[in-house]
């Protein structure tokens, strides 16, 4: 994998658009988001009806602009992944670590193995609805869709990556997970993209959130391995070192 195209190519954008976008955050940053609402428990402003489909209303939106202007360069973007409730969420993590302790895994290790990609509950982006995993719809799908592999050499959504790193900016969407060589957290992941213009104040309200009482009020497995130094790093590394954009 190259790592420093992704950084010549990230800067690359529409400046008006870009402008835009910082504005249009600003005007929603005093917007007041419940806790609920921040982990998913209460989502607000959702549209579609299904798992492929629901997400932010203005996501929404945006999407179909971008998936427009794609469509006419022969590349379909499909969402395998948009709003995702606190609920299954908390399904996906303690199946993980369920899974991991009936292997002989520490509740540590457990954790920190579900966390190289899986996060913990109540702190997902997917429970914004500004957050998609996105693929390319004209090609022919791998089994497992969400690898770094396809996405890089001779990947079949190579296409798809390059299109989304010279144009999603355009359109107010930004890679999370990047892959630049000194970020740390969650593994990168070239499919998932957030709709800064309502993702940056949600992550702003997000962030002041006392993450420790939600594990312990929620009785999530592993609660007690995410507390103190290893809770601090977490959020550290895996919530704020992120593409820096998208902490504007």
């Amino acid at each position: 994998m190259k790592r420093q195209r992704f950084l010549k190519l990230s800067a690359v954008g529409t400046a008006g658009l870009l402008l835009s976008h910082k504005l249009h955050a600003k005007m929603i940053l005093n917007q007041a988001y419940s806790r609920d609402e921040l982990i998913g428990k209460a989502p607000r402003d959702l549209v579609g009806n299904s798992y492929l489909t629901t997400m932010q209303r203005d996501t929404a939106k945006a999407l179909g602009l971008m998936q427009q202007a794609a469509k006419k360069e022969g590349v379909d973007i499909k969402v395998v992944s948009a709003f995702r409730s606190f609920e299954r969420q908390k399904e996906i993590f303690e199946g993980k670590y369920k899974r991991f302790i009936a292997g002989g895994d520490t509740p540590e290790q457990a954790v920190n193995r579900i966390i190289e990609y899986s996060t913990i509950p109540g702190t997902s982006r997917h429970h914004w609805g500004t957050d998609l995993d996105l693929i390319d719809g004209s090609v022919l799908a791998p089994e497992s869709v969400l690898e770094a592999q396809h996405f890089y050499d001779s990947g079949v959504f190579c296409r798809l990556r390059e299109w989304l790193e010279a144009h999603a900016a355009d359109f107010g969407f930004y890679q999370v997970y990047t892959n630049h060589p000194d970020r740390q957290g969650f593994a990168h992941e070239p499919w998932h993209y957030s709709y800064a213009p309502v993702s940056i104040p949600m992550f702003k309200a997000f962030i002041e959130l006392d993450l420790g009482d939600i594990l312990e009020r929620e009785n999530i497995l592993g609660a007690e391995v995410i507390q103190g130094d290893f809770l601090a790093k977490y959020r550290k590394n895996h919530l704020m070192d992120i593409n820096p954009i998208l902490l504007d």
